[in-house]
C-alpha cells in the first residue's frame, strides 16, 4: 500500500494516516564517527576499529556499529523537514540485515504502519516502519519504532 509523502511540517495523530511516508535523508558514516562511538560506548570489537581485522572476518572495510547506524537514523528522523509531534520513543524492534562499512552513505524511509489513541485520548502511539539502505540501494537495517505523539 502506498501512502502520501509528507511535506515539511509537524504531524500529530490527527494529521497522519497509515501508509504516510517520510524520506528522512542521508548521511555518510565516517571512520571518525565509528571511532567516536567506540570511545563513547567502549565497544572496540576489532571489525569496527581496524580495516585489516575487518578483512580477516570477510568485510572489505571497517564495519560501523549497528547501534551507531540506528542512532544516526534516529538523528536523521529528528532533522527531517517533516516531523512527528513526538513526546517519547517507547521502543525499537530492529534488525541489522547487512553491514554498513566506513564511508558508506545511508538513506532511510519511514512508513506509518499503525496509529492509535492512548487511553486518556490526549496522546497517540504511532508505529513507524523504517528501512535503511546504503548507496547501492541494499537494505542494511530495518525495523519498527513505537513513538508516543500528540494528537
Amino acid at each position: 500500500m502506498s501512502g502520501r509523502i509528507l511535506k515539511p511540517g509537524r504531524y500529530g495523530l490527527a494529521n497522519l494516516c497509515v501508509g504516510d511516508i517520510i524520506e528522512i535523508g542521508s548521511r555518510q558514516v565516517t571512520t571518525r564517527e565509528i571511532d567516536a562511538f567506540a570511545e563513547l560506548t567502549g565497544d572496540r570489537f576489532e571489525i569496527h576499529m581496524n580495516a585489516l581485522a575487518a578483512q580477516r572476518h570477510g568485510f572489505s572495510n571497517r564495519v560501523a556499529h549497528g547501534l551507531l547506524v540506528l542512532s544516526l537514523v534516529d538523528g536523521l528522523k529528528n532533522q527531517a523537514p517533516a516531523q512527528f509531534s513526538a513526546i517519547a520513543s517507547l521502543g525499537w524492534n530492529w534488525t541489522f540485515s547487512a553491514p554498513v562499512l566506513a564511508d558508506d552513505t545511508i538513506f532511510a524511509t519511514i512508513r506509518v504502519a499503525a496509529l492509535r489513541r492512548t487511553s486518556d485520548g490526549d496522546r497517540g502511539i504511532a508505529t513507524l516502519d523504517f528501512e535503511v539502505r546504503n548507496q547501492s540501494g541494499a537494505t542494511v537495517q530495518r525495523g519498527t519504532n513505537e513513538l508516543m505523539i500528540y494528537v
